[in-house]
């Protein structure tokens, strides 16, 4: 057991999780210029055009404000996705709206895309300045009040963040598959999707003098057929890459008393039930696209083991999150260790 198991287990579960959020991505943000001066771990990777230092990132979820980009990375993440930003900032939904399944290490949230809005995130990233260090990734969702019935508002939404940030993003993407925005998932069927994305890549080609590689987060509930669906419409339109997945509304399967799930209630679920599914969800993807289009592999990636799993079944690149609320600090480093041997 080590002193981060014992601090989770006997002071963090303690705090309500949002609260036990900040206050450790705080401490993060302070030991930045400290963790910097550590050699970054893993070897490089080529993918999207681009030369991540290595393999691992942080998934989209845990910055959400662009706020602590520089320090994440001193950790080992060799790139960082923040967001997801919204064309408008917004509070979210009302809290409590993180909780932890300890028994699964797992986490329900249905944070509801709280944030600074688009406007606010770009000034930031102008600040920030092109800077050496982690790829950069910024993933963008609809406005909570944007009909998703509407195409052509759910467009222009989505055009107003690709505009303010697409020049700051090394790449982009778009969420279509958090379950805790009404109407969004519908997004995932191929018809509104793919003139979405090629609405957001006209919209980003606009705005830059070089190309920024364009992704799309899927959940991990789509049926087989659907997630064929998109792969043979990534290939079709030329996007970039896809990531696989977000997370679930599924309960199936898990450790933790039934009594405690339901008083969670609703959000997406996140952590070690995934991995089942996302391994399988990626070996689709792989199976379809061929060995060009670049896939991120993330959801319920814990052990070093899982991480190798998703490589092998034809991830270019691994994204984490759940585990390293539960891991610690540490876990970036013990997973690209892990694998690099």
């Amino acid at each position: 057991m080590t002193a981060y198991d014992v601090l989770f287990d006997r002071v963090a579960t303690r705090i309500d999780p949002e609260r036990a959020h900040h206050l450790g991505f705080r401490a993060i943000r302070a030991a930045g210029p400290v963790l910097a001066r550590r050699k970054q771990p893993g070897a490089p990777v080529h993918a999207l055009g681009l030369t991540f230092p290595n393999r691992l990132g942080l998934a989209a979820g845990f910055d959400k404000n662009a706020v602590g980009i520089d320090a994440l990375a001193a950790l080992g993440f060799g790139h960082v996705e923040v967001g997801t930003v919204t064309g408008e900032g917004q509070p979210g939904n009302p809290t409590p709206r993180l909780f932890r399944l300890t028994a699964d290490r797992a986490v329900v949230n249905r944070m509801g895309f709280n944030n600074d809005g688009a406007e606010a995130v770009a000034a930031r990233l102008a600040v920030r300045g092109r800077r050496p260090g982690p790829v950069l990734g910024v993933n963008i969702g609809k406005t909570k009040v944007v009909p998703d019935d509407d195409q052509a508002a759910v467009e222009a939404d989505y055009a107003k963040s690709t505009r303010l940030l697409a020049p700051h993003a090394d790449y982009l993407v778009v969420n279509v598959s958090s379950p805790n925005t009404p109407g969004l998932r519908n997004l995932q069927a191929v018809e509104k999707l793919q003139p979405l994305l090629e609405h957001v890549r006209r919209t980003a080609d606009e705005v830059t003098a070089a190309r920024v590689p364009l992704l799309v987060k899927i959940a991990p509930d789509l049926a087989d057929d659907d997630v064929l669906g998109v792969a043979d419409m990534a290939l079709a339109i030329g996007l970039d890459g896809i990531i696989a997945t977000n997370t679930t509304i599924s309960r199936s399967g898990l450790a933790s008393p039934d009594a405690e799930v339901e008083a969670v209630g609703a959000g997406g679920l996140s952590g070690r039930p995934l991995t089942a599914r996302s391994l399988a969800v990626l070996r689709l993807l792989r199976g379809r696209v061929g060995p060009d289009l670049t896939l991120v592999g993330v959801g319920g990636i814990t052990t070093v083991e899982d991480a190798r799993d998703r490589l092998d079944a034809g991830a270019d690149l691994l994204q984490g999150y759940t585990a390293f609320v539960y891991e610690g600090p540490g876990w970036p480093r013990r997973i690209l260790r892990g694998i690099s041997g």
